[in-house]
């Protein structure tokens, strides 16, 4: 395993620290983790579902609809086409709030800090409005996930939204409210945790899960994500290190709270083409 890396970590736990639009495990939201996942092969679509209920047992909605950026970013999450092969069209509206989501976050201290960390770094634009446009770029600028297909993705629908290939693999998805809107409609069904080596079973206020779940009839077998974090803090951790990095796919073993993971980013070209979080000691992705 690759060592730490101590700046990222450090400022990584102050965005923690700062991600005041964060939810609280047990008094804004609760999970119920019932079942660990068995094992699974490859291809297995008789995956024993270890979990009758849902994840979310409850989130306080009100909250999420009162906080802007959660309320913008939930806005975007309706906006794309899930099959990849299928040509997004982006409309004026979709425009819109494409662009009042990144200015709702780049109010915030965390999109703040990560920033001035990337100005010291001569990876932003010190101007706010040109750093905006770069992460547009970065996030909503659609691009082919094939050579010379059409443009049918990009990193936020990848990323938070989620997407299907040839009706036999989910792509992305690693966001949790997209998980619970999704949940709550019956489109996503829960299977049960992945656990940790060094700890049998994750706790209700445990803000990084591994999981397994169904979505759209598709199964993915290990999906890592973080539970209650604002949009911006998942927004800030990604768009760090895909600015730091040259290489294609890059991996960035960091310790935020008690949690050890390693945060995965894949470039497309100049913009994001996954990036996730692995919980270290659960196996890979």
């Amino acid at each position: 395993r690759k060592a730490f890396n101590h700046e990222l970590s450090k400022l990584f736990n102050e965005m923690w620290d700062i991600d005041v639009n964060r939810l609280m495990p047990g008094k804004d939201y609760t999970i119920d983790l019932q079942g660990k996942a068995g094992a699974t092969q490859q291809g297995d679509s008789a995956v024993q579902d270890r979990a009758a209920r849902h994840l979310f047992h409850n989130v306080n909605e009100e909250r999420l609809k009162s906080i802007k950026t959660f309320a913008t970013f939930i806005s975007l999450l309706d906006n794309y086409e899930t099959s990849t092969g299928v040509a997004e069209v982006v409309t004026p509206e979709e425009t819109v709030e494409n662009n009042c989501f990144l200015d709702a976050i780049l109010a915030t201290e965390v999109m703040k800090l990560a920033h001035e960390y990337l100005l010291k770094k001569n990876l932003a634009k010190p101007n706010l409005a040109d750093f905006k446009y770069q992460l547009y770029d970065i996030w909503f600028q659609l691009y082919a996930r094939k050579e010379g297909d059409r443009p049918d993705s990009c990193g936020f629908e990848h990323v938070f939204v989620g997407e299907t290939r040839r009706g036999k693999q989910i792509l992305g998805l690693h966001n949790w409210v997209q998980f619970y809107l999704q949940e709550k409609c019956n489109q996503i069904d829960y299977k049960g945790y992945v656990a940790r080596k060094n700890k049998t079973r994750p706790d209700e206020d445990d803000q990084l899960l591994s999981i397994r779940f169904s979505w759209k009839g598709l199964v993915k077998p290990i999906g890592s994500t973080f539970i209650g974090v604002s949009p911006e803090f998942e927004f800030a951790l990604y768009t760090v290190i895909f600015l730091l990095a040259e290489e294609r796919v890059t991996r960035e073993t960091v310790k935020i709270e008690e949690y050890e993971l390693q945060i995965v980013v894949c470039r497309h070209g100049h913009h994001i083409g996954t990036a996730y979080p692995v919980l270290l000691s659960t196996g890979s992705e």
